[in-house]
């Protein structure tokens, strides 16, 4: 599914209540995030609908390294020949990217959070837990990205300890990957909120990165998973503390 403009010139792809962004810039388009393995589809089909062709993509920058987020990268990087960019502490992930630190056991959810079931099984059923690994990166550790767009980095680790979020001052936008959520797939619980320790690494460190987030000042935030949220990052933010993890 595209929803065209969530951001000026950022266009949104749900997958399997997986988010992933198209971002335009004046020499080409970035993908932000890789989705779920079923998502080259969409890629193709949302190009199309964009007017693009699949030679105006130049790079993937992807927030971190889970399993659910990377799941066309390496077609994209060998059959497009562009860059995969990601934080230097994630690199490692790519490689066994269902292999990831978490602080509780997931089954433990599956039943203590029924609701949240059909949206595992949506995940199961487009392959998401099977992506290719991606053999070949290009490592950021900070600054402005050289790819079509130029999001800054901000570092927010937690969810993944080379966690990053993408801020597009010119667009008042963050892309906040899964330091924050609106819909947490491990409990179904609608967010802001930070994401189950069934998939975060380090809490503590989850918690503290919203100050990152919030230091942005963006007005429109867009996550890993829900729909788009309009109302501030600061408001984001404050909410997702309060909701704790869980």
């Amino acid at each position: 599914m595209l929803e065209r403009d969530v951001a000026p010139g950022l266009h949104r792809v749900e997958d399997a209540n997986v988010n992933w962004y198209l971002l335009e810039g004046d020499d080409g388009l970035t993908i932000v995030d890789a989705g779920v393995p079923a998502s080259w589809n969409s890629l193709l089909d949302a190009l199309r609908e964009l007017s693009r062709v699949p030679g105006d993509v130049r790079a993937i920058v992807l927030t971190h390294g889970h399993f659910d987020h990377i799941g066309f990268a390496e077609r994209a990087r060998t059959t497009l020949k562009i860059p995969v960019w990601v934080h230097e502490d994630d690199a490692p992930l790519l490689r066994k990217p269902r292999q990831y630190t978490h602080e509780r056991a997931r089954s433990r959810y599956l039943m203590s959070y029924p609701k949240a079931l059909p949206i595992l099984a949506k995940l199961l059923r487009a392959r998401a837990c099977w992506p290719p690994p991606v053999r070949e990166v290009s490592r950021y550790t900070g600054g402005e990205l050289p790819v079509p767009g130029a999001p800054l980095v901000v570092r927010t680790p937690g969810h993944t300890i080379g966690h990053c979020s993408l801020h597009l001052p010119d667009r008042d936008t963050v892309i906040a990957g899964d330091a924050i959520v609106m819909l947490d797939p491990y409990t179904a619980k609608r967010g802001p909120r930070v994401v189950a320790r069934a998939a975060t690494a380090d809490s503590h460190r989850a918690l503290a990165s919203l100050d990152a987030l919030a230091a942005t000042q963006a007005r429109t935030m867009l996550t890993g998973h829900g729909p788009p949220w309009r109302e501030g990052v600061v408001d984001a933010a404050r909410a997702a503390r309060e909701a704790g993890v869980d």
